[in-house]
């Protein structure tokens, strides 16, 4: 109770550049390769796809938004691991190089500790981007209160996204930052 009363307090603070609230949240999507090509729509008939396809594995997409901005940033990665969640928190932190803290709305997924930090970065960095942010996490089974998680389910929902190298015929979903 006292988690979800947290992140509901964050929400309820005004807007300040200086102080900007993020949220955070990342999924592992499957990647696919069309194994034929569509027929295009023609005067009279729709466009139509076969449902057959070609296994690419997987990847990761991170999405970061911030709601009382209406900014988004969104990074597909070959994997989730706590370097590449050190890495998107870089890149954060870069987008945002003018505020003073960046509040980080996030769950708590076992990849989501300051120790990433230092596992990825000199000691220096890592405790440079560690002062930057302020991490909220959201309780447990509580990843509905994670505004990041439903921008994710928007702009993610039944699509694939970059279809890496080796896969003809890519997919790729339409997820772009703003």
């Amino acid at each position: 109770m006292a988690n979800m009363e947290m992140v509901l307090d964050v929400y309820k603070r005004p807007f300040d550049p200086l102080h900007p609230v993020v949220c955070m949240d990342e999924s592992p999507k499957q990647l696919i390769a069309e194994t034929k090509l569509p027929i295009p729509a023609s005067p009279g008939r729709v466009a139509r796809h076969d449902y057959e396809y070609r296994r690419c594995g997987v990847c990761n997409i991170f999405l970061a938004c911030e709601p009382l901005a209406g900014k988004r940033m969104v990074r597909v990665t070959e994997r989730k691991t706590k370097q590449d969640w050190a890495c998107f928190l870089e890149e954060i932190a870069d987008r945002y190089e003018s505020a003073k803290k960046i509040t980080l709305v996030m769950d708590n997924l076992n990849t989501h500790e300051p120790g990433a930090l230092y596992e990825t970065f000199k000691p220096e960095r890592a405790k440079e981007l560690w002062d930057r942010f302020e991490f909220v996490y959201t309780p447990k089974h509580g990843s509905w209160l994670n505004m990041a998680e439903s921008q994710k389910q928007q702009r993610c929902q039944g699509k694939v996204a970059v279809c890496y190298q080796g896969c003809p015929n890519k997919i790729i979903t339409p997820l772009s930052d703003n």
